[in-house]
């Protein structure tokens, strides 16, 4: 099946519907969440990830939050408790509290005013990633005139980072449409492998030819002129132009930048958090221990070590040469920072 007909999260009238992402590749497993610890428990275990993935599944967290206070009977004061946990499950990712935040002022009104809401982000976001997919199919084939390019990618940004389609992938899938694209190296992405279990899943599913490759190999792989451009989403976008974005992403920037070869950014507006001044504002979330020191649940490392474990790191703006939305392209490395396209509004 492609990623066409498979929807990661729906709202089935009870619950909402995902996709476990932890069993990808080896199973397509689906799974209803109706309680909050559910909601919270799919987002921390990364069962639901994805910037705008995030953003829809915390505005459908607050139906459920609001369908179980009215099950148990739970005061005003819980239920801003509850839907606030949520709010807070990853920190680092901006589009899950905008998700939250944009449905909870509407829970006065009931459930049916705050479930409309949360569907309209839904549906928002596959229009928003097919725009993105447009503009960064065009610069990327204008800035590096070739008629069809070799991308290299930094963890999952499809359809199962989103709503529909994806964002950084999607310009891989429209470069794919247009038939000029040459073939997409995917890193692993660690520790949890984003890269190889979700992003080459659905690279497999289009028939969209690729190489899967180790993270350390990715430096290299561009430094050899293989590939011609790298594209990766973004959690969280600094009014700077600043870009957290999955651990790894400064190292491959920083191969480009040597290389010459354009690193481009694609997320949608949401994600750009104009009250965050630069990166350095940035809250790095940290992830278990046992995510690095154990690898499908065998020890790898001696008992007594300890991991470092960040899940995100920050690119600087100045070696962003692209960061792609809706409503267009900034090149972000020559002063077109998100702020000041606000600021001059």
């Amino acid at each position: 099946m492609d990623s066409q007909h498979l929807r990661p999260l729906e709202w089935t009238g009870t619950a909402i519907r995902v996709i476990d992402q932890t069993a990808l590749p080896g199973a397509l497993t689906f799974r209803e969440l109706d309680t909050v610890d559910a909601v919270v428990d799919a987002i921390v275990r990364l069962a639901v990830r994805g910037a705008p993935a995030l953003g829809a599944i915390g505005a459908l967290g607050v139906v459920v939050a609001m369908r179980q206070g009215a099950r148990e009977g739970w005061d005003d004061g819980r239920l801003v408790t509850e839907i606030e946990r949520i709010r807070k499950a990853r920190p680092t990712a901006v589009n899950l509290a905008w998700g939250v935040d944009r449905v909870r002022p509407l829970v006065p009104d009931g459930e049916a005013a705050v479930l409309a809401a949360a569907q309209e982000i839904v549906a928002e976001d596959e229009r928003v990633n097919h725009r993105i997919g447009r503009h960064g199919a065009d610069w990327i084939l204008a800035r590096t005139g070739r008629p069809k390019v070799r991308v290299l990618t930094h963890c999952n940004t499809g359809f199962l980072a989103t709503t529909a389609w994806g964002t950084a992938l999607g310009i891989v899938r429209e470069l794919h449409g247009r038939g000029a694209l040459e073939i997409v190296y995917a890193d692993e992405t660690r520790p949890l492998l984003q890269g190889s279990r979700l992003t080459a899943w659905e690279l497999a599913q289009d028939g969209i030819p690729h190489l899967v490759q180790v993270d350390a190999a990715a430096a290299s792989t561009i430094l050899r002129g293989l590939v011609d451009v790298a594209i990766i989403g973004a959690d969280r976008i600094a009014s700077n132009g600043d870009t957290a974005n999955k651990v790894g992403s400064v190292g491959v920037a920083l191969a480009c930048a040597h290389a010459g070869i354009p690193f481009v950014v694609a997320a949608p507006e949401s994600t750009v958090d104009v009250a965050t001044p630069s990166g350095s504002e940035i809250e790095i979330e940290m992830r278990p221990d046992g995510e690095v020191l154990a690898f499908g649940g065998v020890p790898v490392a001696p008992a007594t070590s300890r991991a470092y474990n960040p899940a995100f790191d920050v690119t600087p703006a100045s070696l962003i040469a692209a960061l792609v939305t809706e409503e267009g392209v900034l090149e972000v490395a020559r002063g077109e920072t998100p702020g000041r396209r606000r600021s001059a509004r």
